[in-house]
């Protein structure tokens, strides 16, 4: 989910913290990579620690790497970190088919990965698309998930992401209204609040978004990968363009916005991975959006694991606002907001983060 996310966006009070929980631990060097066979794929696998499982699901467009600030400290806390490239990122495989994205085969990577390193159930944590994916974990296999950690990214149920009123009321022109309706294809949904070139929409129809990204790897990344922007209250102000979330079609700014998230080491690793994957793969898990909602029509949208949701107050789109609805879905929920964060939380904030991470696995599943 990437303006900067073209010009003005770059991405997005804690209760007591335990004092003895590391901020950031010593090193964020990524454990060895190994490659693990998990339904019909290759999954790229950094793993370190013993204890209870806790597996970081990245979101778009990122790494394994993004969590590089989490790996260690949840290590020496007393858990098994298990952190992969997702379908279609990194060194995991990228099939070349766009259904071979949908929930169904994401979920599936997951379940088959703990089948492989021979784990029961796990605590799923997800920034971003990892987000959505680790909310979906406990509605398709509850069995196998111990607790869902969302960072940014709310349980907005049938994949009403985009069309939550925080988001449409900021879109729509002055005057007008709109009703949604969970029984109808969120994407038609969208197509009657946002411009075409709104970027879900674009990922939709076409490949231009494609072929602008590939065509500059690490300007479409620093241009992303943005903080110190626009707040939510300034976004709803600015022009149509912006709340209409149109991000492609247009060229990058001659001086960025904000400042950068990644050192130029950091957005190195980033850029050598999507010049060798393109964005195509990643992108791929948008165009699936209609056929996820499908999956879940029959399906309960009540999250019945414990679970943790910390929001960043200056993310524009996953806003914190957009949480306060969870607790009629979620139940077991316990809710954080990082002051003076953006989109890109677990490399903004990763003291702050770890910190409300191992308070809350230590009260709900201590280090054995």
């Amino acid at each position: 989910m990437t303006t900067s996310r073209r010009t003005f966006l770059a991405g997005l009070g804690a209760t007591a913290f335990a004092g003895a929980v590391p901020a950031v631990a010593k090193g964020s060097d990524m454990p060895p990579v190994r490659m693990v066979r998990t339904n019909g794929i290759n999954m790229a696998v950094h793993e370190a620690g013993t204890g209870p499982a806790v597996v970081l699901l990245h979101g778009f467009p990122g790494l394994s790497f993004t969590w590089r600030l989490q790996v260690p400290a949840l290590a020496e806390a007393g858990y098994r970190v298990i952190v992969p490239d997702l379908r279609g990122y990194g060194r995991t495989d990228a099939p070349g088919a766009v259904e071979s994205y949908d929930v169904g085969q994401l979920t599936g990577d997951l379940t088959g990965l703990l089948d492989a390193l021979h784990v029961r159930k796990a605590v799923f944590m997800g920034h971003d698309w990892g987000g959505l994916l680790a909310w979906q974990m406990p509605l398709l296999h509850p069995g196998r998930v111990a607790g869902v950690i969302g960072v940014n990214t709310p349980f907005v149920p049938h994949w009403r992401l985009w069309l939550h009123t925080d988001l449409v009321n900021a879109a729509l022109p002055d005057g007008a209204s709109f009703v949604d309706d969970p029984a109808i294809d969120p994407v038609k949904k969208m197509r009657e609040v946002y411009s075409p070139e709104m970027y879900v929409l674009m990922f939709q129809d076409g490949t231009t978004a494609d072929q602008a990204m590939d065509a500059d790897p690490r300007g479409t990344l620093q241009n992303a990968y943005r903080k110190d922007l626009v707040t939510s209250a300034e976004w709803d102000d600015l022009p149509p363009e912006v709340t209409n979330m149109e991000y492609y079609r247009k060229p990058l700014p001659e001086v960025l916005p904000g400042r950068d998230v990644l050192t130029s080491q950091e957005l190195s690793v980033y850029e050598e991975a999507f010049a060798r994957t393109g964005f195509t793969p990643a992108i791929n898990w948008y165009r699936n959006l209609s056929r996820n909602w499908r999956v879940g029509l029959d399906i309960d949208q009540t999250i019945r694991v414990p679970s943790l949701m910390v929001s960043a107050a200056n993310d524009v789109v996953l806003r914190p606002g957009m949480t306060d609805g969870m607790a009629s879905h979620v139940p077991d929920l316990e809710r954080h907001v990082l002051e003076d964060c953006w989109h890109w939380t677990p490399e903004e904030k990763p003291g702050e983060l770890n910190r409300l991470t191992l308070s809350w696995l230590g009260q709900r599943f201590p280090k054995e």
